[in-house]
């Protein structure tokens, strides 16, 4: 038994080593394999002889050079990356003043429901699908639909976008029933607003890596991923089913598999739907975010062959810009949630607040809950006194909607109308609210 360490160039997750592990066996004499995509080393284990053209073939089958990675820099020393970059930005802002414009930001207030995240799910969704889940799935998608395409040369062109269509039902379906049983496992455990805001701050550190790669920016990042360990990846058979004869049936799983991807965005929402602790949310989170990278997917053929060169480029640093700005928006919500900014915010203490009114010994605060936030939300009550807190829901569709305070021992679904909620505050301090994501916050200033 001899041994043989040949360097690979151009791999970047565990999906890589699996596809050069499979090419590198199908070698005559090959006993094992393990490939090392932070090394760019694949160790081959073989008898006899082995020749270095044969290995060669083998890996530039698999999409992968022969060759040693050079050190990447931590930052880009290409002129023309910055300048995509400013371009990317300001495309961005230009995309945010136009849904301005339309309204589309206000459109949660005409939607009847209390799941108000979906709409910024279903954006990380649609980034995913033309990102990394198209360069992580799109290989799947590609390699299913040539499968297709050979077995069936005489098929129209509508024929051939069969298979995609049961990828992505089998993928959406699963998404959404693995995502109910994620969120039902997390009802299990009862997560704390703190615990519940690092899970999203971890959320949006995990987002922030992944749009930090696509602006291509820091070189070096391009080394680190988010991946499942082989041996689960090689159970699942999502290699394998690629390498069967094409049916719909195999489609729909392959696309049903892709749930236990190595892909950033699917973990990171999978994290969230768990701390959600709600069977129905957690579905609806991984339902819609599935939902969002459809069109990515379903184009990734006339996609990949439309944007090419520069284009291609600005195309990732715009969706790379548009993930950055998410996962800020994210870490903000998460600390709101534990409570760190509240510490640096100012407090106006008011000795006599408009918006109190004691009735009978009871305080009485009104409050309206928009779909953009809590009106009035911040409120000086006394100590020692009951309080009346009335909230009046006017859109249920809103992150706003539902409403936690640790402080208060308070996690609630605010239904259309009125919702009444009765405390006494026995100490002096500040009790914060927010809704469930972090986005809207108020608070209570207690003095004596």
């Amino acid at each position: 038994m001899s041994n043989k360490k040949v360097h690979i160039t151009g791999m970047h997750c565990r999906s890589c080593e699996i596809l050069i592990e499979e090419e590198l066996k199908k070698i005559k004499g090959v006993t094992d394999v393990s490939v090392s995509h932070k090394d760019g080393i694949a160790d081959i284990s073989f008898k006899d002889k082995l020749k270095s053209l044969d290995i060669r073939n083998a890996v530039e089958n698999a999409g992968y050079c022969i060759g040693e990675n050079a050190k990447l820099p931590y930052f880009s020393k290409n002129k023309k990356d910055y300048i995509e970059l400013g371009i990317a930005f300001f495309i961005v802002v230009l995309l945010y003043l136009v849904a301005k414009q339309f309204g589309v930001f206000g459109l949660t207030g005409l939607i009847k429901g209390n799941y108000g995240s979906l709409p910024v799910v279903f954006i990380v969704g649609l980034t995913a699908g033309i990102s990394t889940c198209m360069a992580l799935v799109g290989g799947l998608v590609l390699g299913m639909s040539s499968k297709f395409a050979k077995q069936n040369p005489e098929s129209t062109g509508l024929q051939k976008f069969v298979p995609h269509i049961y990828f992505n039902l089998g993928r959406i379906a699963s998404y959404f029933v693995l995502g109910g049983v994620i969120g039902f496992a997390g009802s299990f455990f009862k997560i704390s607003t703190s615990v519940l805001g690092l899970l999203i701050v971890a959320v949006g550190f995990v987002m922030l890596l992944l749009g930090s790669q696509l602006i291509d920016i820091f070189p070096f990042l391009k080394t680190v991923s988010f991946t499942l360990p082989k041996g689960l990846h090689k159970l699942l058979g999502i290699k394998e089913r690629t390498e069967e004869k094409y049916s719909n049936t195999n489609s729909s799983l392959l696309g049903a598999s892709t749930f236990f991807l190595p892909c950033g965005f699917t973990q990171a929402m999978q994290l969230y739907a768990i701390s959600t602790g709600n069977p129905l949310q957690g579905a609806l989170t991984m339902g819609v975010f599935a939902l969002g990278t459809t069109p990515g997917l379903l184009g990734v053929g006339g996609l990949t062959s439309a944007i090419k060169g520069q284009s291609s480029k600005l195309f990732f640093k715009t969706a790379g810009v548009i993930v950055l700005l998410l996962a800020f928006f994210n870490i903000s919500n998460g600390l709101n949630l534990v409570g760190i900014r509240d510490v640096f915010a100012k407090k106006d203490v008011l000795a006599q607040d408009k918006n109190v009114k004691i009735v009978n010994g009871v305080q009485i605060v009104k409050m309206t809950q928009k779909a953009d936030g809590y009106f009035p939300n911040k409120f000086t009550i006394k100590k020692g006194v009951p309080v009346k807190w009335i909230i009046t829901s006017e859109s249920q569709y809103s992150c706003a909607s539902s409403i936690v305070s640790q402080g208060l021992g308070i996690r609630s679904s605010l239904k259309l109308g009125e919702n009444i909620f009765e405390f006494t505050a026995n100490k002096i301090g500040t009790i914060r609210f927010t809704c469930s994501m972090g986005m809207y916050t108020g608070s209570f200033n207690v003095i004596n």
